[in-house]
């Protein structure tokens, strides 16, 4: 038989292990690889990951926009990350992700990325000085403990910047 508690030892046990949820969620970013490069995401601003889906193209865009997605009946703006930065084009294979970005902000935005890295805690990284040249959306860097370079990436001021909003050619 199930032992009985009380509903307020219930909740007082239910508050805990959500206030412990969420410090470990605070602590908690998005690894992901686009192009030869390292990138962090607050949970929070890193939205669905889903398969690369096959994407419909759309004339008299920028090179780095990789198309339009049909997601479970939704259409999402896919832009190749790692080609919006200047570098090569993102492959599209079986590693290649789409990560839908915008749908906390308001917009149906996608970033076509290499692959994910799976979660990162901040507390195993080193923080780096930051880069006076970089856009706003890519202030922050750190290293871990392998040495290699992680760039966190900033959801609401990618999808404030002008250039990333205007894919026409």
């Amino acid at each position: 038989m199930a032992k009985k508690i009380s509903l307020r030892d219930f909740q007082t046990h239910l508050a805990a292990r959500l206030a412990g949820a969420s410090t470990q969620t605070a602590a908690g970013l998005l690894g992901i690889q686009a192009g030869n490069e390292y990138w962090l995401l607050n949970l929070s601003d890193s939205g669905e990951i889903v398969p690369l889906t096959p994407l419909t193209n759309v004339p008299l865009t920028r090179p780095w926009f990789a198309g339009i997605a049909n997601i479970r009946g939704n259409l999402y703006a896919v832009a190749d990350f790692s080609g919006f930065q200047g570098k090569d084009a993102t492959p599209q294979n079986t590693s290649s992700r789409l990560l839908l970005i915008g749908s906390r902000h308001g917009s149906n935005a996608a970033l076509l990325v290499t692959r994910m890295l799976g979660l990162r805690n901040i507390e195993a990284l080193r923080a780096e000085p930051a880069d006076p040249d970089a856009p706003a959306w890519a202030t922050e860097a750190y290293t871990d403990n392998e040495g290699r370079h992680w760039k966190k990436l900033n959801v609401r001021e990618l999808l404030a910047d002008e250039s990333f909003m205007a894919i026409g050619a």
